[in-house]
């Protein structure tokens, strides 16, 4: 056979695909099996498994359930230990019931196999932005778009891992493409997979919902266009009955669409409303937790929508989470700390987390309409309209966590940016070299970078190296490092140390080799960890990215961390953990253990519980953390008039002290001061 033939051109392209979808999956297999748990995963995986085990819809109802399910779905021909339900909040009970389900089973195992079957929606979505790319823009265009997303650091450092991020990019990105197939030829089935695909994703996540108003302003392009092309072209029919009636379908089809869609997610919750089997009751109860949120008319609209039954109860907490996560949740950029979201976040992650070669090529866009080169107006709605659509909403969100939370858009960007491209080619093929060295420099970068994807930032910015300068959390820090860790360690021979780890708390860094001692996080307070930290200590100490960041306890005095902020590093491992030699002052650390110390004796040791809340005031005396301690310990004792004063300390404190940072405390410590 000759590849010179038709058949040998086919042979060749399937080749070629298959060799490209090979390389994808291996190091997508080398991420998975080189990365420790990072922070969600450990919840994901155990609440996947409650899901076929028990039915149990009210672990982690804060995502939808379809990855857990088909990540947990590799687990069950294993015997594994399932730990005890306790009745705690939801919260806590999915973040200390999946640590210890990963760690007094093999978690090795349990990563690797419930990775890789995530990594199956990476895999989906590499096959269907190919597809999509050759039918708009031929085989070249389809080539270059697959390379491109084969060697995204941002796809390869979340295309493996146990959340929800990939399945909504997968999702939403077939749901277009469909949307795209069936407005070129409407037919019933097209329509269908439209309104599958579209459940899919509601599945995956809940920022899935914002697909429906993308197909809305899709199918209103179409109604445009339509308009236009029937004016040029005059009819038996006015151009406007034509465009009403076109108009309505569209209507029609996307209603039926969402109809569709709401179906499929009922079915990801097994057609059950209730979160939780038989008679067993969420905690907190629907009605405390949806009064959390802030806006009135959010808490009347939830409660209407529960009541009605019109959606799966859990995935009605999870909306909840949303709208509460968003307002409550802090941001961490350009080494400042904001209260809440700030506009220019999702922005500033676009130009730093993005290769360089993305973003030239995108500008090919630009320059082609510059130079008046054909192009079809179409297909650049439907690559321009779902990831702007989406880019806004996230600005809106507040919830600046990640570039995860925008990756649905890069799928649409890389084939925007191929057409671009081949449209410059076309015009002259000197731009092809320009093209092909930007590739090869995304290939470079990717191979250069594993399997430390997480941490990526483009080399106008320092690359990963400095990536914790601008932002935290999964950008950079999301507990992916203690393989390296471990390895730093055992190469070094230390076997003494200190380790302040972002998911301490829900991760056991023993399992890895790490023999150092544990600090705490903030987590602490509602984990229950049980941690002796003395005021003093002796490196080497190792701390994250994220904690000496602050992102967590605030700005300022709040960070027990914020020491380390301008000490010198010996060692930075892994672009997110960082070793200190010397001798540290942590008494702002320990008397954060010390409260939560204070917390978790309660009422069974009051008289210790006391004790403990004095200790942590007598070394941090403004801290509201310790001060709320210490009320709350004499509040039980029946020390009522002493316990005020200690509310009205921590209150004050609340209000003065970073007051942005504090204002979750004032409603509790207003209550304390009025019980009544």
């Amino acid at each position: 056979m000759r590849f010179g033939s038709v058949s040998g051109r086919r042979l060749l392209l399937a080749i070629s695909l298959v060799s490209l979808l090979a390389l994808f999956a291996l190091q997508l297999a080398n991420t998975a099996s080189r990365e420790s748990q990072t922070y969600d995963e450990g919840i994901h995986i155990f609440a996947g498994y409650n899901y076929w085990t028990r039915a149990d819809f009210g672990m982690n109802p804060e995502h939808p359930p379809l990855v857990k399910l088909l990540s947990a779905l590799q687990l069950l021909r294993l015997s594994l230990h399932l730990p005890i339900i306790q009745d705690r909040n939801f919260k806590v009970e999915a973040s200390l019931d999946g640590r210890d389900f990963l760690y007094k089973n093999d978690a090795s195992k349990i990563l690797f196999r419930t990775r890789m079957a995530a990594a199956v929606l990476s895999l989906l979505l590499a096959i269907l932005l190919f597809a999509w790319t050759r039918e708009m823009f031929g085989t070249l265009a389809a080539f270059l778009a697959l390379i491109l997303l084969v060697f995204d650091p941002n796809i390869l450092a979340h295309g493996a891992l146990v959340t929800t991020d990939m399945g909504l990019t997968c999702f939403m990105f077939a749901t277009v493409y469909a949307f795209y197939r069936y407005t070129k030829r409407p037919s019933w089935a097209r329509l269908s997979v439209v309104g599958v695909c579209a459940g899919l994703a509601l599945a995956s996540k809940h920022s899935a919902i914002l697909i429906f108003p993308i197909l809305l302003l899709l199918g209103s392009a179409e109604v445009v266009c339509a308009f236009w092309e029937t004016k040029k072209q005059p009819q038996a029919s006015p151009a406007i009955s034509r465009t009403g009636r076109h108009a309505l379908a569209q209507a029609a089809a996307i209603l039926a669409v969402v109809l569709l869609a709401v179906v499929v997610l009922w079915s990801a919750y097994g057609f059950r409303y209730a979160a939780r089997p038989g008679n067993i009751k969420m905690n907190p109860p629907f009605d405390a937790f949806a009064a959390q949120m802030q806006r009135p008319s959010d808490v009347r609209a939830i409660t209407q929508l529960a009541r009605l039954h019109l959606l799966p109860e859990a995935y009605i907490f999870g909306l909840v989470d949303v709208r509460n996560n968003a307002d409550f949740t802090p941001s961490y950029i350009f080494g400042a700390m904001y209260p809440q979201g700030q506009w220019f976040y999702f922005p500033a992650i676009v130009l730093i987390k993005s290769t360089l070669t993305l973003l030239l090529l995108l500008l090919s866009v630009p320059v082609a309409l510059a130079l008046r080169l054909p192009f079809r107006w179409r297909e650049a709605l439907f690559l321009i309209v779902p990831p702007a659509f989406f880019f806004l909403a996230a600005i809106q969100s507040g919830m600046n966590r990640g570039v995860r939370h925008i990756l649905p858009i890069y799928p649409f960007l890389i084939v925007l940016a191929v057409a671009g491209s081949c449209a410059l080619i076309r015009y002259s093929r000197r731009w092809g070299y320009i093209v092909a060295a930007l590739v090869v420099c995304q290939v470079t970068t990717s191979i250069r970078v594993s399997p430390a994807y997480i941490a990526y930032a483009n080399e106008a910015w320092g690359g990963p190296a400095n990536t914790y300068k601008y932002f935290t959390d999964s950008n950079v820090d999301w507990a992916q490092q203690l393989i390296s860790t471990s390895q730093y360690l055992r190469q070094r021979g230390i076997s003494q140390c200190w380790f302040a780890y972002y998911a301490g708390e829900i991760v056991e860094t023993s399992y890895y080799g790490i023999p150092c001692k544990q600090l705490p996080t903030i987590s602490i307070l509602w984990t229950g960890s049980k941690l002796d930290i003395p005021t003093k200590i002796h490196g080497p100490v190792l701390v994250s990215s994220s904690l000496i960041s602050g992102f967590e306890f605030g700005g300022g005095e709040l960070n027990p961390y914020a020491q380390f902020q301008t000490l010198r590093p010996t060692a930075v491992i892994e672009h997110g953990v960082f070793v200190y030699e010397g001798e540290f002052d942590i008494s702002a650390v320990a008397a954060m253990n010390l409260a939560a110390r204070s917390w978790q004796l309660g009422d069974t040791k009051p008289q210790e519980a006391l004790a403990n809340a004095q200790a942590a005031v007598a070394l941090v005396p403004r801290s509201t953390i310790a001060q709320a301690s210490l009320g709350d310990a004499l509040w039980t004792l029946g020390k009522h008039a002493e316990a005020a004063e200690a509310y009205k300390i921590a209150l004050h404190s609340a209000r003065t002290v970073q007051p942005d940072f504090q204002k979750g405390w004032i409603p509790y410590l207003q209550g304390r001061l009025s019980p009544n």
